[in-house]
């Protein structure tokens, strides 16, 4: 098994390329989803309410909505929700993983990972990619999304520099030419990743890295 940090700036395609990894046969694992799960355990709420203040809690649910303006405008808050969120991101990625090193141990597995190299957790994956497309696109991409133009400067902002992340992977999508053109690149690194999954295990690095 191999597992693989995709990476990349906001607005930039992380979620399409992993849509076409998983196309290919990639376990692939959107740590956006998981975060979505753990905003509704009442422990991570009390400990949010915490950290950011009781408004952000409404009924007994997170505003969503409000804790990304208040995060994106706090570099300290966003570190403050970051360390509550990720330990229990990465727990609930190993349990995934544990259970995939029995039923297929051969598999490539794809984890987006938007703040890989901001938190420096490059060393938990065997592999890393950096998706990338211009600041024109990306803007554009964030705008058909009804992030308006003002809050996708600030949450880019909030970000390594995209060429900063491409010198440091292992592999880098350049998502600005068509689907089509970011198909191809996808398969050409699935094929490598798969054929390093098939060599040997590759993984453990995520493990006991918390």
């Amino acid at each position: 098994m191999i597992v693989v940090g995709l990476t990349g700036n906001y607005g930039m395609g992380k979620s399409t390329v992993s849509k076409m990894f998983g196309e290919l046969g990639a376990v692939t694992i959107d740590t956006d989803v998981i975060v979505g799960e753990l905003l509704n355990d009442p422990e991570v709420i009390n400990e949010i309410k915490k950290a950011i203040g009781d408004d952000i809690v409404e009924g007994n649910s997170i505003n969503k909505k409000m804790l990304a303006d208040i995060v994106f405008g706090s570099p300290s808050l966003r570190i403050s929700l970051e360390d509550i969120l990720h330990p229990r991101v990465f727990n609930k990625i190993d349990e995934k993983l544990s259970g995939l090193s029995v039923t297929c141990s051969q598999a490539v597995v794809v984890i987006e990972a938007p703040l890989l190299y901001e938190r420096s957790y490059q060393s938990r994956f065997d592999r890393t990619i950096t998706v990338y497309t211009s600041l024109e696109t990306a803007m554009k991409n964030l705008s058909t999304k009804g992030v308006s133009e003002e809050n996708a400067l600030i949450r880019l902002k909030s970000q390594f520099p995209i060429e900063m992340k491409i010198s440091r992977s292992d592999y880098r999508i350049d998502n600005d030419h068509g689907l089509d053109a970011t198909r191809d690149q996808v398969a050409d690194i699935y094929r490598e990743l798969a054929a390093l999954a098939k060599g040997g295990d590759v993984s453990g690095n995520l493990h006991g890295n918390n």
